[in-house]
């Protein structure tokens, strides 16, 4: 991608954005009513007041990270929890008996009906909302794992075997590697199912927060707070995402990236595609784990004894 495309991209994201928060003022500014009514809605100018005068006091910083650290420490949990499981639920037939069933009756579960469970079994709100946070992530994550574990294609694992590697080898050297870009696909998803969860855990038993501010602007009918709180909850959203997003690319950066377009018009015919489920992107070759790329090209390969 050449540089003045990608600053063309940026100028229409940064645009959107623009439209979007004058087609707000407008509508307020000028009180439309037509079916939605815009007349008690506060202005971008009026919010954009509140949000400078809240910046200058402590407990709007105070409020964000008490937000910020219930997120991580959840989010945390729930990536460490749902690899584990979900590896284990994709390579084990015994774990999958065990907790497959269970997973699927919890699963459907929404994390914030979970919230009398975190107050009947844990001694205080601080580690309900946690636990709530944790329950958000967690299930994304498990079946994103569990599916990218499952589509792996057997060969790798087959050629560590024969190099003599047992199942911790294979499991470090094939599976994790291989399975990245399926596991950051469900922290992703993870990392936003957790924000909703935690700022509705914080409207309802939440002591500090930005969840519990905003829903204490909306009880005292401060409307300009409000929109302060949904301002502040949308870019740490964003924020979070992103470094997960990055994160992502940079643990997966030994995958092949699809050509340019570039590339392809001038003629660069492209690699072939690897196999089914190896998670290689079309038209990019398959790329190889590490304890398959150290084989030695003259080593010798032993017969495999005749199927009966």
């Amino acid at each position: 991608m050449s540089a003045a495309t990608a600053a063309g991209r940026r100028l229409v994201r940064a645009g959107s954005l623009v439209a979007a928060l004058g087609v707000w003022q407008l509508l307020t500014a000028y009180d439309v009513n037509l079916w939605l009514r815009f007349e008690q809605f506060p202005t971008v100018g009026e919010v954009a007041s509140a949000l400078a005068d809240r910046v200058g006091t402590a407990a709007y910083w105070q409020d964000l990270g008490h937000s910020l650290r219930r997120i991580v420490t959840g989010f945390l949990l729930a990536a460490v929890l749902g690899v584990a499981a979900g590896t284990a639920i994709a390579r084990s037939r015994w774990a999958a008996d065990l907790l497959g069933p269970l997973v699927e009756v919890v699963r459907p579960i929404p994390a914030i009906a979970l919230v009398p469970v975190a107050i009947l079994l844990l001694p205080t709100n601080e580690q309900g909302i946690v636990f709530i946070t944790c329950a958000a992530a967690f299930f994304p994550v498990l079946v994103s794992t569990r599916h990218a574990v499952r589509a792996l294609s057997p060969v790798w694992e087959e050629a560590v075997q024969t190099m003599g590697g047992g199942r911790a080898r294979v499991l470090w050297s094939v599976v994790l590697p291989g399975a990245l870009p399926g596991v950051f696909g469900g922290l992703s998803v993870g990392i936003g199912v957790a924000w909703i969860c935690v700022i509705s855990a914080e409207m309802i038993s939440g002591e500090y927060g930005v969840g519990y501010r905003t829903w204490q602007d909306y009880t005292v009918v401060d409307y300009p707070g409000v929109f302060v709180g949904m301002v502040t909850i949308g870019a740490l959203g964003l924020l979070t995402s992103t470094a997960v997003e990055l994160a992502g690319r940079r643990v997966t950066a030994w995958l092949p990236r699809p050509a340019s377009r570039g590339t392809a018009a001038r003629g660069t015919a492209p690699r072939t595609g690897g196999p089914a489920g190896s998670g290689a992107p079309s038209g990019t070759a398959a790329p190889v784990p590490a304890a398959v790329r150290t084989v030695p090209e003259d080593a010798p390969v032993p017969e495999k004894e005749p199927v009966p």
